[in-house]
């Protein structure tokens, strides 16, 4: 039973922290067409506001983003920048 108990957690903890991957990306994507689109009407684009913080237990994010790293979900940069933003708010 711990075994099964085990997998459940992780599984949730990688579908977790690839939902919020993911939307992280299609925030990022909106922001580059949102640019592209300002630029080709002439007109600088409007200043997004930075993406909320997860809230959650600071460890387990850099663990979670250590994990991502190593399976090659993350750049080396986009690991760097990511884990310097959590080291950031400790």
């Amino acid at each position: 039973m711990p075994g099964l108990i085990r997998g459940v957690a992780r599984t949730a903890a990688i579908a977790g922290t690839a939902t919020a991957v993911s939307n992280r990306v299609s925030r990022r994507q909106a922001s580059r067409w949102a640019a592209g689109a300002a630029r080709l009407r002439g007109r600088p684009p409007s200043p997004q506001a930075a993406p909320a913080a997860p809230a959650g237990d600071p460890i387990a994010l850099l663990s979670d983003l250590g994990r991502l790293h190593e399976a090659g979900t993350l750049t080396d940069e986009e690991f760097a920048a990511q884990k310097a933003r959590i080291l950031a708010q400790m």
